[in-house]
């Protein structure tokens, strides 16, 4: 989930997911550890407990799923929404095959209304929201589904600053891709809600009150770049995107320029990888 591509309607978007999913699998392995302290910040920020309801938004894989099932027990239920019906099957699948009957999971673009009023006790939605095109629109559509007193935790990236990897892949991806440099802001780019205060803004426009923001950082380590890029190659839709019209000896030619960007940040026996995120929870 790295920026908008070129084409960004919702069926080019849900076709860019679809062709990562399998990706997004085959890399859980490393993804879990960089991940697994800030999800589990965000689940407890937003009060998830035994028995809640919990909506999981843009759930992509659905580890964060996964990872609160076994908060909310035999009683509680989670419903995961995605715009990939790809992913959506992978996490039936995968939460299917571990018994966990508590995990649902739908198509769904979460910029719309839902259909949902004031069903779940609490919401999630780990490195999704910033991808979205009117955030606002699914910080409302959040906002109806829950109860009242219930809480959304929305983790995201922080600005390019702060994290120099990404904007170093994205600014090569589109020197390489012959496009101009763009906004780090703009809307629906992995960066777009990084500006300090922003997102908090957009809850409190919504009616969530309450509304705080923690800044966690959650360097990626990996032995060497190599696997970074073996991730983004696989499962970085929108990069993928970005250089899927270059001929294949560009589009190499692209990805090891990339490497050569980003092994900067290999420190002796590891690469570490700099990513600060920014955990926003507002109340209902």
């Amino acid at each position: 989930m790295i920026a908008e591509p070129a084409n960004n309607s919702i069926d080019a978007i849900r076709r860019h997911w679809d062709d990562a999913a399998e990706g997004w699998d085959a890399h859980a392995s490393i993804l879990e550890p960089w991940l697994a302290a800030p999800t589990e910040t965000m689940i407890g920020m937003a009060g998830v407990r035994l028995g809640s309801r919990v909506l999981d938004v843009a759930a992509g894989g659905g580890q964060q799923a996964l990872a609160m099932a076994s908060r909310v027990g035999a009683e509680g239920r989670i419903t995961c929404l995605d715009i990939s019906p790809v992913l959506v099957d992978r996490i039936r699948r995968n939460a299917g095959r571990l018994g966990l009957a508590a995990i649902k999971a739908r198509v769904a673009d979460a910029q719309k209304p839902l259909g949902e009023k004031e069903t779940y006790d609490a919401a999630v939605c780990r490195l999704g929201l910033m991808l979205m095109a009117e955030p606002s629109l699914c910080i409302r559509s959040v906002r109806e589904a829950l109860k009242t007193g219930g809480r959304f935790s929305a983790l995201v990236f922080a600005g390019p600053e702060e994290n120099p990897c990404i904007a170093m892949l994205m600014s090569t991806a589109l020197k390489h891709s012959g496009q101009p440099p763009r906004d780090p802001y703009a809307p629906a780019g992995l960066l777009s809600l990084g500006r300090s205060g922003h997102l908090e803004r957009l809850f409190r426009a919504e009616g969530f009150t309450s509304v705080s923001t923690f800044r966690i950082e959650a360097p990626f380590r990996l032995p060497t770049v190599d696997g970074y890029i073996d991730f983004l190659r696989a499962a970085a839709a929108p990069v993928r995107a970005i250089l899927a019209p270059l001929a294949p000896e560009a589009r190499e030619e692209a990805w090891q320029d990339i490497r050569s960007q980003l092994v900067r940040f290999q420190q002796g026996s590891e690469w570490v990888g700099p990513n600060t995120l920014l955990l926003t929870t507002g109340q209902k």
